[in-house]
């Protein structure tokens, strides 16, 4: 069987029909480290298997995969070439294997959008997934004019949505300066010629103080962003980075950015300053418990398992029920939250310290950089 005759699976198709409920079979033939790094865990049927190529074509029998002959099989690998020579050896033993075309490199460019109600103030609300790190960007619009939020380095998904809502972009936000993944804001607002709006608390380095190479709008607490009939009112949240924003819509939507997740809180280790920054988190997470109405609807920048979706697949939780079940925001000591957050905060990825760098413009990041800085889920949580 020739390359080109060799069946493949578009990275789009598998996370459509994984997001669906089909239960698929995926096998992974990459080293047990890369898998380890990033694999695919996405939807509620996945049914993923493991094994380094080289041992694979070793095996007596395929007896000890565990794989059902009688559905179909994604092979996946870096790049979509190792995977195609597993493919084919599982299709001589008779199984219905796929190859994952581009592999893993663009299982990670993946980006499902899906429309959440509609409100007074927006007709459309588009949250796009990015489902290989569990990222969350926002098109919002009112009277054809969208406002894009978070989005990251792939800009085309966004005019694509936009396009697609009849609209023209107005504006674009950074809710934080982005720390595992390269911002698409920036090259957003200049191909669109819209300005970027940032908090001026993160329009400089963590580290050491140097200012970003950019320009912005600057927004602070306060501060409203008119999109269409619509004002996003702007309040600062500080503690995962000094400068994080939360977006807040007249009807009830608020855009926390990664400072709150419907089953955790973002972590304030990623500027190095891990304790100062985790009493500025509790400040934030008080004042919230103290103003906002139970009913509002949080929509985060990331999420950490399908367990944080809704039905409708999106994910996003009311305050009063995310408030009650979040174990970060229940607990009610200071005390207590910062030992949580000093006993569960994760080993910090060196990677976010280049990416969060490039994203205030100090650095520049090629696109072959960028695919092994930004390779794997997020961890902008508090496991």
């Amino acid at each position: 069987m020739t390359d080109a005759s060799l069946p493949q699976i578009a990275p789009e198709e598998l996370a459509r029909r994984l997001d669906q409920g089909e239960r698929l079979q995926v096998l992974d033939v990459r080293a047990a480290e890369r898998v380890a790094a990033g694999r695919i865990a996405f939807g509620r049927a996945l049914d993923f298997h493991a094994l380094p190529g080289s041992e694979l074509y070793r095996l007596p029998s395929l007896e000890s995969l565990h794989l059902d002959a009688a559905g179909p099989v994604a092979v996946v690998c870096n790049h979509g070439n190792s995977s195609k020579k597993a493919t084919a050896f599982l299709r001589e033993r008779g199984f219905e294997a796929y190859s994952l075309a581009g592999g893993m490199a663009a299982w990670e460019t993946v980006y499902l959008p899906r429309a959440l109600s509609p409100t007074p103030s927006f007709e459309h609300v588009v949250q796009l997934d990015r489902v290989g790190k569990g990222a969350l960007s926002y098109v919002l619009v009112s009277e054809g004019e969208a406002l894009i939020v978070d989005p990251s380095r792939h800009v085309d998904r966004y005019a694509a949505v936009v396009e697609h809502c009849g609209a023209r972009a107005v504006g674009v936000v950074d809710t934080h300066v982005h720390a595992d993944y390269l911002s698409g804001a920036r090259a957003a607002a200049g191909q669109w010629g819209v300005p970027y709006y940032l908090h001026p608390d993160d329009a400089r380095s963590p580290y050491d103080g140097t200012p970003g190479r950019f320009d912005y709008k600057p927004v602070t607490q306060g501060d409203g962003i008119a999109v269409g009939r619509a004002t996003l009112q702007v309040e600062h949240t500080p503690g995962h980075t000094l400068g994080s924003i939360t977006l807040v819509s007249e009807d009830g939507l608020a855009l926390t950015g990664d400072f709150l997740f419907v089953q955790s809180i973002g972590r304030p280790d990623l500027g190095g300053q891990s304790e100062k920054w985790a009493k500025v988190l509790w400040q934030s997470l008080e004042q919230a418990r103290q103003r906002w109405p139970g009913d509002r609807v949080i929509l985060p920048a990331h999420y950490g398992s399908d367990l944080e979706r809704r039905a409708d697949r999106t994910v996003a939780a009311r305050f009063d029920v995310l408030a009650a079940t979040n174990e970060a925001a229940a607990i009610q000591d200071e005390r207590a939250f910062l030992q949580w957050i000093a006993d569960h905060t994760p080993v910090f990825p060196e990677s976010y310290r280049t990416i969060k760098t490039a994203n205030l413009g100090l650095v520049d990041v090629s696109d072959a950089d960028a695919e092994i800085l930004e390779f794997g889920p997020n961890q902008c949580a508090i496991a």
